[in-house]
């Protein structure tokens, strides 16, 4: 069976306010909405980066060491009593249950070609989330979606919230993945950055672990996109998850060749969900020792 997944234009971000310590201030474009955060945020201190830079990124390991300050934040994270049990996602399309890590909530049924044995502790810790969107993944999301207050379930989010500030509301994660496209319609790597700063300023301030990663295209053609991510990572002393790098070795990269030159193909959503498994796998496992 194959799945063809599409992704559609978003709406405006927003701006989040947040007080993280050596950080730049996010700038606020003419279509943002601003909102207020609580008072009550961790201060965080990056320490210096002294990993692979940023220009090197396509050389980057496709799985991170927990850094130091992804370190502090998991542990500020647990004293403001967010869950050691549950992550997050902060994605698009790329990123649903229907096609990413959902086998592994249901290891009854389905059966892999890999060993998955050495991973099956991290599947228990975090049982019931893999097969979990939430509320700030969903069809269509672009980079400025998770910010946008009328994007969120009204349902399930306060009148006030954005996706992001409901999901983490509603499952106090202690990591979050942040896995978002960008449509370049006259957009800007610089634009991007302004919504992923804000995304990961956030997400900190919550006390979760950001977990940032690269993506498989290039529809942008300078690989800006993964250069802007792997900056911030770099900046913001984050894991960075280099899925970019897994992809390569697959037919065609990874990218489906029938369809747009964004979407992945059947062989990557399998690879895509086991290197994710990997990657939360030895970044919980570093977290707890």
């Amino acid at each position: 069976m194959i799945l063809l997944v599409s992704c559609s234009p978003d709406g405006a971000g927003s701006h989040t306010s947040i007080s993280v310590v050596n950080t730049l201030p996010a700038e606020t474009d003419a279509t943002t909405m601003v909102t207020d955060t609580p008072a009550s945020q961790p201060s965080l201190t990056a320490t210096e980066n002294t990993g692979p830079l940023p220009i090197d990124w396509q050389t980057w390991p496709i799985i991170p060491d927990l850094t130091t300050t992804a370190r502090m934040i998991y542990e500020q994270g647990m004293q403001m009593g967010n869950n050691p049990q549950a992550f997050s996602k902060i994605g698009d399309c790329q990123n649903l249950k229907t096609v990413f890590l959902w086998k592994f909530d249901h290891l009854d049924i389905y059966e892999f070609d890999w060993d998955i044995t050495p991973y099956l502790d991290t599947i228990a810790n975090f049982q019931g989330y893999f097969d979990r969107d939430g509320q700030s993944a969903q069809y269509g999301f672009t980079a400025a979606s998770p910010l946008t207050q009328i994007q969120a379930d009204l349902a399930l989010c306060q009148p006030d919230e954005t996706p992001m500030e409901c999901e983490l509301r509603i499952a106090h994660p202690s990591f979050v993945l942040i896995s978002l496209e960008f449509p370049f319609n006259g957009r800007t790597p610089g634009l991007y950055e302004q919504y992923l700063r804000r995304i990961i300023e956030y997400t900190i301030s919550q006390g979760a672990v950001p977990i940032l990663a690269t993506k498989a295209d290039n529809v942008e053609k300078d690989n800006s996109i993964n250069l802007t991510i792997a900056k911030l990572a770099y900046e913001y002393d984050l894991p960075l998850w280099n899925w970019w790098a897994a992809a390569q070795p697959l037919a065609d990269a990874g990218i489906d060749p029938y369809r747009d030159g964004f979407h992945i193909s059947e062989q990557a959503w399998e690879e895509r969900s086991k290197t994710f498994l990997q990657v939360l796998d030895h970044l919980w496992k570093q977290a707890i020792q």
